[in-house]
């Protein structure tokens, strides 16, 4: 049977790992997030995902890489048996299915509701303007830092009920934890960080030849 002493202690222990911010100090975190950002703008990661979806028996996993560059340029590579590319240039939006031969297009702001999903993705990579969307709480731990997000505006409440993101000492994200109003959940893993030059072309997508291209909200 564990000590009672030595459960006080390990509590103990956790608590003085894990700091919690005050608003000064995220706010502070925030401002040396940004210089960095400044300094750095490119990161790219590996990333392993996990979607909890209420309506399906098993989670849905994926695996793949990404590229990024404040503030909104990326690119993200799906692997597996459905792989899918999405490319962002800033102006256009790309996803292309290499299995079905087929693309989507969609231009940028226009205030649709991809405009939104760009701006959930600045959110885990870029925290750009994330105190006018965001309540914003944290925690120093490990090196690294656990901020909560809590939304603000009308559009991202609608994607999402909670927003967790976890940061290297770096500030670049190791870990996101999304939860969207219905319950649904998406986990995400980043690993072998860089903060290394991405090539412009990077960024950039032209369909292959034979490719189905739609523009599901219009051009």
């Amino acid at each position: 049977m564990r000590s009672p002493f030595l459960f006080v202690l390990m509590v103990l222990a956790s608590l003085a790992q894990a700091q919690s911010l005050s608003q000064a100090d995220v706010k502070n975190l925030l401002a040396q997030i940004r210089e960095r950002r400044a300094s750095a703008p490119n990161v790219r990661a590996d990333f392993q995902e996990q979607k909890t979806i209420h309506l399906l028996n098993k989670p849905i996993v994926s695996s793949g890489k990404l590229w990024f560059r404040a503030p909104n340029k990326f690119r993200r590579e799906v692997g597996g048996n459905s792989p899918s590319l999405t490319v962002s240039n800033g102006r256009d939006l790309w996803i292309y299915y290499p299995n079905f031969k087929s693309a989507e297009h969609y231009s940028l702001g226009k205030r649709s509701p991809v405009d939104a999903i760009i701006a959930a993705i600045n959110t885990a990579l870029n925290l750009e303007n994330v105190e006018n969307t965001f309540q914003i709480s944290g925690t120093k731990a490990g090196g690294g830092y656990e901020l909560h997000l809590l939304p603000r505006s009308p559009s991202m409440k609608r994607m999402f009920q909670r927003f967790d993101l976890r940061l290297n000492s770096d500030f670049v994200a190791e870990r996101t934890e999304m939860v969207q109003p219905d319950g649904d959940q998406i986990l995400t893993i980043y690993s072998n960080q860089s903060r290394a030059p991405i090539p412009e072309s990077t960024f950039e997508f032209t369909p292959p030849a034979g490719t189905e291209v739609t523009s599901p909200l219009g051009r």
